[in-house]
């Protein structure tokens, strides 16, 4: 094909053979992945050049079936590896693909860096095939985007990519590139040099702490409280906060709560803990009965929460009369609905400051306080057990899902425990107790996208291979991702998924209920054989109607190398103990 027509350059054709012997720009991108720690890539294999270089390089590929799963997986191998992912797609609809997902990753802090295939560039603007604007496409949903359009940078950008993504707030970040870009051929990269103390591509990247006197400031204050309280979110997990968290119960005898996201990061049986709080203190609620304590709380400390509309119960569940501090390393999210004292700064370093100043406090007063709050949360605990006495009503036949979740308890193995958005997260951080501290709940809580936790839980079980990883999830959630068995499958990725089946859309309905008085007719399925769907893709399951046949299938999947599928038939009716939904509760 000759390289001119009339004087003009002639576009190089989109399937024209290309060329990877020697080094190129696929190359170094791959080599800077390595650096990174990256042991997997999700992709479809597009970018191909990439693809093909990462192999030579023995970085494996996860070939996701759709896009938007893959970005779960990645979201949720990021989560528990404490590291940058990436994932890789074709340009046009596969890029718009990614958003819902990169999305999530924004809100939640988790970074990812996903590699955009584009056109070649002398077809730029001319209708290439699958051509898109990605620079518009996704403005609103990462922190950082930019182009590769020099090959001798191609290595720079990538690690610049890398270092964003995983500095300040943590979040998604796009590099775009062409594939006649990725065949240049380029000089070796050189070594990278970065800090010892973390990793390169490890999250946080830097850990800075606020002023000593805004330290000095919040330690008078929580000692000097009358009735504390500290809550903690998401972003104490990505900081590996936990330690920091529960010493400081102990130095400053306050009662800590969570937030959904948060859930795992305290001994829920400690006599200091308060458990979940947010917008589900309904009936059956474990911290139901600590809201008298909550909405007296005098000083309130903020750590690592977006303070957002589900974990403030729509901003109504904290006493404005309150005095706030607010630890967290994004200065927007500083006083952003509370005012308060800013802490800016990582969650763990913060913390280890603020205790350590507390200690050199005097303690006057502080165990006769803290044996006080004690008495209040054990009585608080006392009604709920009360109240949780009699099993939940539900229809003959089926299981409640307060039920199914309460027998996971059971279960002694170090579990990585993974939800879907909607309901089945609201039921698996209410009633399965985290008794360690730091354990894993993950649940797509950043904009709560349904469909999300299976392929998140893949993306755990990657990171933690030798670790059990249970997913919880409804049937309306899995039917957008069930495809995903076969991916778990062809790679060897045994996850349990436990599926909720109640043939509805649970959420959708109470929320029409709430609004309307009534709900329409799609909120409603036709029956679906989840276990037969399972075993066309190659994957095991059973069907159960009772906690035996529960306990025995749980059982069954712990022993099985392929992924396994329980297909649990629930009550219609059953919600979680939102609030705002208490008046639709049978008997009300």
């Amino acid at each position: 094909m000759s390289d001119q027509r009339a004087g003009q350059a002639v576009p190089k054709g989109t399937w024209e053979r290309q060329n990877l012997d020697g080094y190129r720009v696929a190359h170094a991108v791959v080599d800077v992945l390595a650096n990174a720690g990256v042991r997997e890539i999700f992709g479809q294999s597009c970018p191909t050049a990439i693809c093909m270089a990462a192999d030579q390089k023995g970085i494996r590929q996860i070939g996701y079936r759709t896009e938007n799963a893959g970005a779960a997986m990645a979201d949720g191998a990021a989560r528990i590896s404490g590291r940058i992912s990436v994932i890789l797609a074709q340009n046009g609809p596969a890029a718009a693909l990614l958003v819902a997902g990169l999305a999530e990753a924004l809100k939640a802090s988790i970074p990812i860096l996903a590699i955009v295939q584009e056109v070649p560039r002398t077809t730029a603007d001319k209708n290439a095939f699958q051509e898109l604007d990605h620079e518009k496409l996704f403005a609103g949903c990462t922190k950082w985007i930019r182009r590769i359009n020099l090959a001798e940078r191609a290595g720079e950008y990538t690690a610049r990519a890398i270092q964003v993504a995983t500095s300040g707030r943590p979040g998604p970040v796009v590099l775009l590139v062409s594939p006649d870009v990725l065949t240049q051929e380029v000089p070796g990269i050189a070594p990278l040099n970065h800090s010892a103390d973390t990793p390169f591509g490890s999250y946080p990247a830097d850990r800075f702490v606020p002023t000593a006197t805004g330290i000095e400031e919040a330690a008078n204050l929580l000692v000097n409280a009358r009735q504390p309280l500290v809550i903690v979110g998401g972003g104490v997990h990505h900081s590996g906060a936990a330690n920091e968290v529960a010493r400081l119960q102990m130095v400053a005898g306050v009662p800590v709560a969570t937030t959904n996201m948060g859930k795992g990061v305290i001994d829920e049986s400690q006599p200091l803990s308060i458990g979940v709080v947010g917008n589900s203190l309904g009936t059956r609620a474990p911290a139901k009965f600590h809201r008298e304590y909550i909405q007296g709380a005098d000083v309130i400390l903020f750590v690592g929460t977006r303070t957002n509309e589900n974990g403030t119960s729509g901003w109504s569940l904290f006493p404005a009369s309150a005095t706030y501090i607010q630890i967290d390393i994004d200065p927007e999210e500083l006083g952003r609905n509370y005012p308060a004292l800013r802490l800016l700064g990582d969650a763990r370093e913060s913390l280890a400051a603020l205790n350590a100043a507390i200690e050199k406090l005097p303690a006057t007063g502080l165990a006769a306080r803290t044996k006080q709050i004690e008495q209040v949360i054990a009585q608080a605990r006392a009604k709920h057990t009360q109240e949780a006495a009699t099993p939940p009503d539900t229809t003959p036949g089926m299981l409640h899902p307060e039920t199914v979740v309460r027998a996971l308890a059971a279960i002694r193995d170090d579990v990585t425990w993974v939800a879907d958005a909607s309901y089945a997260s609201i039921w698996l951080v209410q009633y399965l107790p985290s008794l360690r501290a730091g354990t894993r709940f993950l649940t797509p809580r950043g904009i709560a996208g349904l469909g999300w936790g299976f392929p998140m839980a893949i993306g755990a079980k990657l990171a933690t291979p030798d670790k059990r990883v249970i997913c919880l999830t409804g049937d309306g959630g899995f039917a957008h991702c069930w495809a995903e068995l076969e991916t778990a499958r062809r790679h060897g990725i045994p996850v349990t998924v436990i599926v909720l089946n109640n043939g509805v859309l649970g959420f959708q309905i109470n929320a029409e209920e709430s609004r309307f008085g009534s709900h329409t007719d799609v909120c409603h399925f036709g029956p679906i054989d989840h276990v037969a769907i399972a075993k066309a893709c190659g994957c095991d399951g059973i069907q159960v109607h009772n906690l035996d046949e529960l306990t025995q299938a749980l059982d069954a999947a712990s022993r099985t190398t392929l992924p396994y599928v329980i297909d649990v038939k629930t009550d219609s009716a059953a919600f979680p103990p939102i609030t705002a939904f208490e008046s639709q509760r049978r008997g009300s």
